[in-house]
């Protein structure tokens, strides 16, 4: 079994989850976790001018997906930083890339779900995830998000992501705020509970 932990992240909040995410998946024997990133679209002056550029240097070495490697994998989850309440550019460049695999069925019955982080409590954690689960769906992957058996999205003590439909973070306006234990907690516990599941449907 083979599951792909597929993102893109400006300043490092999303390739976190991403690394957490794989470390839960990695808990389910004999599946084989890979994380990759989707290609660039920006420019490099707009990189720099951003400040991502030195950023991005902490993942540069994780590879770029392709969009036909899709097909080699049991299990896909798709994390992005939030954009409007909507996914980013580049994860959505890549899903229109696509087409060519909706055409051939070639995902349907696959397993699937979606992480996101956004600056803001409110900026639209839940709207962004469930626009990648529409992507999804679109492609005949079953969806699995982040139960409320993690308990740690029921908790009100500390300011926290996570909601049903996946894991999440809260950045900060400045990209300050790095993701907490308990944000990584809940995107373990993702990685774990989807691959648990893509492993029961190939069995």
């Amino acid at each position: 079994m083979k599951t792909l932990i597929l993102f893109y992240s400006t300043y490092g909040h999303v390739y976190k989850l991403a690394e957490a995410i794989a470390e839960g998946a990695r808990e389910v024997d004999g599946n084989e976790v890979v994380v990759k990133r989707v290609p660039e679209t920006l420019p490099q002056e707009v990189l720099d001018k951003i400040g991502a550029t030195e950023a991005q240097k902490a993942f540069a070495h994780v590879p770029v997906a392709t969009p036909d490697e899709l097909t080699e994998y049991d299990a896909i989850i798709l994390g992005t930083p939030t954009r409007y309440g909507n996914m980013c550019g580049q994860i959505q460049a890549y899903l229109d890339s696509t087409g060519g695999l909706w055409a051939k069925g070639a995902l349907v019955g696959k397993v699937g779900g979606a992480f996101v982080s956004t600056a803001t409590q409110h900026g639209g954690q839940e709207t962004t995830i469930r626009a990648m689960h529409t992507a999804l769906l679109h492609h005949g992957i079953i969806l699995v998000g982040l139960p409320y058996a993690w308990q740690g999205q029921m908790g009100h003590e500390e300011v926290t992501g996570g909601t049903p439909y996946g894991a999440s973070t809260v950045a900060g306006g400045q990209g300050e705020r790095q993701p907490s234990e308990n944000e990584l907690e809940g995107a373990r516990f993702q990685g774990k509970h989807t691959a648990q599941i893509a492993k029961k449907l190939a069995s």
